[in-house]
């Protein structure tokens, strides 16, 4: 006797958006804590094909990005699960770096995509303070406590320090590309590694991606046009909401425009 129905396939979709990483009280950041259940539950889904990823997000932490990609990829390699993922607007910076969770990546052909380097802004205000005639007054314990401030003379073993840091983060970030995307990188072209980003038809052709298409394409495609895509995503609680109504308007205010810097970057 035979079924009448044939089961579709089910396939779950992770979408992850934002700025990676504390962006203020009660924002939409995309963080492992916020995260790891999401990831979890999607790839404990019985019998799918694969997991999608969505990433749009411009980057943040280098610590929350590892935390996801090494997740996503840990339940890649328990489940025996194949990850493809699809940036949208912007995957560049960390939001690549979590891309290359996926053992093929898509993307539009206008999206961002690489930014693979490590960057520290800040401000200088010495002038400033002495301009309106304010004082700094720093004691610490430890001569190195006071790195960077931002109100004294910048120092260079301080920025010499930093740049060691930074070098560090940097070489992390290439040796997971390296270890994503292997032969598939064509490094003939140009400096893939040097904090440049590129459209998403350019990062073909460098093999940053393998595609051009989005998920619901890609995926009925590769699969049927039956197939049943299930979105898995974090959402914003009536509580959070209300919370961060309530909050103090110069906090919101900087909050918006560090998070907007960080997307501007890339042009959005």
């Amino acid at each position: 006797m035979f079924s009448l129905f044939k089961k579709k396939k089910i396939i779950p979709h992770i979408k992850l958006s934002g700025v990676i990483g504390n962006v203020g009280k009660f924002k939409q950041g995309i963080d492992f804590a916020g995260q790891e259940e999401i990831i979890k539950k999607a790839f404990e889904l019985k019998k799918s094909p694969c997991v999608a990823v969505t990433i749009n997000s411009p980057g943040g932490s280098p610590v929350q990005s590892h935390l996801i990609y090494k997740f996503i990829r840990y339940q890649a390699k328990k489940n025996k699960t194949k990850v493809i993922v699809f940036a949208e607007d912007v995957a560049a910076s960390g939001g690549y770096l979590i891309a290359c969770a996926g053992d093929e990546i898509y993307a539009n052909s206008s999206s961002i995509i690489g930014s693979i380097g490590v960057i520290y802004s800040s401000f200088g205000f010495t002038e400033l303070i002495k301009k309106v005639g304010v004082e700094r007054r720093v004691h610490t314990a430890g001569k190195n406590k006071s790195t960077l401030d931002p109100f004294m003379e910048e120092k260079s073993e301080d920025i010499e320090r930093l740049k060691k840091i930074q070098l560090d983060l940097h070489k992390d970030f290439i040796n997971v590309v390296e270890e994503s995307r292997g032969v598939k990188l064509n490094k003939n072209d140009v400096e893939l590694f040097s904090g440049e980003f590129w459209s998403g038809s350019k990062a073909k052709e460098l093999g940053l991606i393998d595609g051009i298409g989005d998920a619901n394409e890609v995926l009925r495609n590769k699969y049927g046009d039956d197939v049943v895509i299930k979105k898995f995503e974090k959402s914003k609680s009536w509580l959070s909401k209300k919370l961060s109504s309530s909050t103090d308007q110069i906090d919101q205010f900087a909050n918006i425009v560090e998070e907007r810097s960080i997307w501007q970057r890339y042009g959005f």
